[in-house]
C-alpha cells in the first residue's frame, strides 16, 4: 500500500497551487484553451482574442451565481489579472449563458492555457464592459442578442445601424441572429471609425445559414472596397476588379464566411482559406449594406482594420462554431476551502438543476416518514410478539377455575394508550400485558362475561350469549389488526409513488439538459453527460425511497399477519375455555 501512496503524495505536493484571486467569490472554474492540433490547430501566437465561453448544465452550477451573471469576473491564468469580459446572454432560468473574454495572449500549439471564472458573491455588482472587449483594431462588431430594434454595435466606436428591415430570430450560431427574406437589408452608414487603410487592410467576418442552396446574394457589400457573396451556392469575395471564388456554402447549417484584403484578397470558409488573389484597394470610406437578396440568417459580423492572420479566423471560427468545446473546455469548481478536489458524485450533484432538487427534497421527506414508520412498527410488532408469549405462557398456566385470574381493569394510563401504538413504544410495558393484543382480547371477553353474569356465582351461558362473546372477540380482532395495519399505507406510497417522483424528475432534468443544449448549439458529450448524469439522480432517490419501503412493507407485512394468526387462533382456543368454564 506504501509504495502506491508514496508517489501518489508525492504528485500532490508537486502540483501547482493557484491562489484565490478574492476571498469575496466562493466558487470558480477553470477554463482551458486549446491551440494545439487536438484543439483549434493554431501555430502563430495572437493577442487580444475575444474568445466566447458558452456556459450551460453540462459545466456550470447556474444557482451558484447570481440570477442575472453580476458576480461573474475573469481572470487571467495567473489568477491575479482581471480580464474585460462582455455578458451577451445570462438567463439563469433556462440555464444558458454567453460570454465574450478578452484574452491578452492565446499562445500557438499549447493545450493548456487557463482563464479562471470567478462566481458566488451575492454582493457584486455588474462590471462587465463589453467596450472594452474589443481593441482599437475591431471597426464594428454585432452580436444581434438585441430584443428589438435597429443593432448594436458592441465596439468603443458604438457605430449606429441605419435601415434595418431584416427580423430577429433567437436561435442564431451564437445567440439571436437577424433573418433576411431576399428583400431585407441592413444598412451601416460611414463613419469616420469605419475607414479602409489600404497599408493595415480590412477583415469581415460573419456566421450565415442559407434557406436554400445554389442562391445569388450580397452577404456583405462596401462599395467597391469589398464585398462578400454567394454566387450560385458558391463563396465568392471581390474587390474592384478582382473577384475570388470559394467552394459551395452548405445550406444544411451555420458556416462562418471572411474575407481579409491588403495585398492580397482572401476567402476563408470555417476558419480555412480556400481563394486568394493578389489586389490593390485604395484608401476608402465604408458603408455597409448586409443581407441584399440573401434568403437565411446571419450571426456575429465582425469587421476589423486589419487584415487578420489564417490562424486568427481559424481560432475564431473554432472558438464559435459547434466544436468550440474542443478548444475551449471547462473544467471542475472548486471552493476556496476545497482546493479543487471535486468527486464525480459531487460534479453530478453540483449539475442538479431547481427542479430537480425539488423532487428530491420531496423524496427525502417521503423517505423520512417511511423509515420513522418502519421503525415505530418494527419496535411495536416486536413488543407486542415478546407480550403475547409472556401472556400465552401465564393464560395456559391457569386452571378452569381461575380463567378471568389475570384480568384486570385498565388503569387511566393504560386507557390512554390503547389508541396509540407510537405511545406504548415510547412508556414500553404496562401492568398486566398491556401490551399483548390477545390480552386484550382476553380482557373483552372476560368483560363480556362478567356483564352477564352479574356478581351471581355459577350462571351458565346460553349459546347465544357465547355467540355475543365471539363477537365481541372478534371485533377486538378487527380493531388490533387496524391499529398493526396503520401508517402502513405510507409505505405503499414510498413504494408506488417514489419511482414516478423520481422519473418524473429525471424526465424534466433531460428535457433541460436538451434545451439547453439545442439553444447552445454545444453538441458534445461533456456537455450532455453532466445534465444527463444530474438529471438521474432524481431516479436514484425515488429507487432509494421505494426500495428500503418495500423490504420494510413486506417484513413488517408478515410479522403482522403472524400476529394476526395467533389472534384468530386464540380467540378459537378462548371461546372454547370459557364454554368450558361458564356453561355445560
Amino acid at each position: 500500500m506504501i509504495r502506491f501512496l508514496f508517489p501518489l503524495l508525492l504528485m500532490l505536493a508537486a502540483a501547482p497551487a493557484h491562489a484565490w484571486w478574492n476571498g469575496d467569490w466562493s466558487a470558480r472554474k477553470a477554463f482551458t484553451i486549446n491551440t494545439a492540433d487536438s484543439g483549434a490547430g493554431v501555430k502563430e501566437t495572437q493577442a487580444n482574442v475575444p474568445v466566447l465561453i458558452r456556459l450551460h448544465t453540462g459545466n456550470f452550477d447556474f444557482l451558484s451565481a447570481n440570477p442575472n451573471g453580476s458576480d461573474l469576473r475573469f481572470v487571467a491564468g495567473d489568477d491575479k489579472t482581471p480580464l474585460n469580459f462582455q455578458i451577451e446572454k445570462f438567463d439563469s432560468t433556462a440555464e444558458q449563458a454567453l460570454i465574450w473574454v478578452q484574452v491578452p495572449k492565446v499562445e500557438g500549439g499549447k493545450d493548456k492555457q487557463q482563464v479562471w471564472l470567478y462566481y458566488g458573491n451575492e454582493g457584486a455588482p455588474a462590471v462587465g464592459d463589453g467596450k472594452a472587449v474589443y481593441d482599437p483594431s475591431f471597426m464594428l462588431v454585432q452580436h444581434y442578442a438585441e430584443a428589438s430594434g435597429a443593432p448594436q454595435d458592441s465596439t468603443a466606436a458604438a457605430i449606429p445601424s441605419g435601415t434595418f428591415t431584416a427580423t430577429r430570430t433567437p436561435g442564431g450560431a451564437i445567440g439571436g441572429a437577424v433573418k433576411f427574406d431576399g428583400t431585407q437589408t441592413l444598412d451601416i452608414p460611414a463613419a469616420p471609425k469605419l475607414v479602409y487603410g489600404a497599408v493595415a487592410g480590412m477583415t469581415i467576418s460573419l456566421w450565415i445559414k442559407p434557406d436554400t442552396a445554389g442562391q445569388t446574394a450580397e452577404l456583405l457589400h462596401a462599395g467597391q472596397t469589398l464585398t462578400l457573396a454567394l454566387e450560385g451556392g458558391k463563396l465568392v469575395a471581390r474587390s474592384g476588379s478582382v473577384t475570388v471564388s470559394g467552394p459551395d456554402v452548405p445550406a444544411t447549417g451555420w458556416s462562418q464566411v471572411s474575407a481579409t484584403l491588403g495585398d492580397k484578397l482572401r476567402v476563408y470558409l470555417n476558419g480555412a482559406m480556400v481563394a486568394e488573389a493578389a489586389v490593390a484597394a485604395p484608401d476608402a470610406a465604408l458603408d455597409l449594406k448586409l443581407g441584399s437578396g440573401f434568403k437565411g440568417e446571419v450571426d456575429e459580423l465582425e469587421v476589423s482594420n486589419i487584415a487578420r492572420s489564417a490562424d486568427w479566423l481559424r481560432l475564431a471560427a473554432m472558438t464559435q462554431g459547434p466544436d468550440s468545446d474542443k478548444v475551449v473546455q471547462a473544467g471542475e469548481e472548486e471552493s476556496e476551502d476545497s482546493g479543487g478536489d471535486a468527486s464525480y458524485f459531487g460534479v453530478i450533484l453540483k449539475s442538479v438543476t431547481l427542479d430537480g432538487w425539488v423532487v428530491i427534497a420531496v423524496l427525502m421527506v417521503m423517505l423520512g416518514i417511511s423509515m420513522l414508520v418502519m421503525a415505530s412498527k418494527a419496535l411495536l410488532v416486536s413488543k407486542i410478539t415478546r407480550a403475547n408469549k409472556e401472556f400465552l405462557e401465564a393464560f395456559h398456566d391457569l386452571k378452569a377455575q381461575d380463567t378471568a385470574r389475570l384480568d384486570a381493569d385498565d388503569d387511566p394510563e393504560d386507557a390512554d394508550l390503547k389508541g396509540s401504538g407510537m405511545a406504548e413504544i415510547l412508556f414500553g410495558h404496562h401492568d398486566h400485558h398491556q401490551n399483548s393484543t390477545l390480552y386484550r382480547i382476553y380482557h373483552a371477553g372476560i368483560q363480556q362475561v362478567k356483564n352477564r353474569m352479574g356478581k351471581r356465582t355459577g350462571v351458565e351461558l346460553s349459546p347465544q350469549a357465547l355467540d355475543v362473546v365471539k363477537a365481541s372477540l372478534d371485533a377486538t380482532v378487527v380493531r388490533e389488526n387496524q391499529k398493526l395495519n396503520s401508517l402502513m399505507v405510507l409505505l405503499t406510497i414510498a413504494i408506488s409513488g417514489g419511482p414516478f417522483l423520481g422519473l418524473l424528475g429525471t424526465v424534466v432534468g433531460v428535457m433541460i439538459t436538451f434545451a439547453a443544449i439545442a439553444a447552445t448549439g454545444d453538441v458534445n458529450v461533456a456537455a450532455i453527460a453532466p445534465g444527463i448524469a444530474a438529471a438521474l439522480v432524481a431516479t436514484v432517490a425515488g429507487l432509494a425511497v421505494a426500495i428500503p419501503a418495500l423490504f420494510g412493507y413486506n417484513y413488517l407485512g408478515s410479522r403482522i399477519k403472524s400476529i394476526s394468526a395467533d389472534m384468530h387462533v386464540f380467540v378459537d382456543e378462548y371461546i372454547a375455555r370459557i364454554a368450558e368454564t361458564y356453561s355445560r
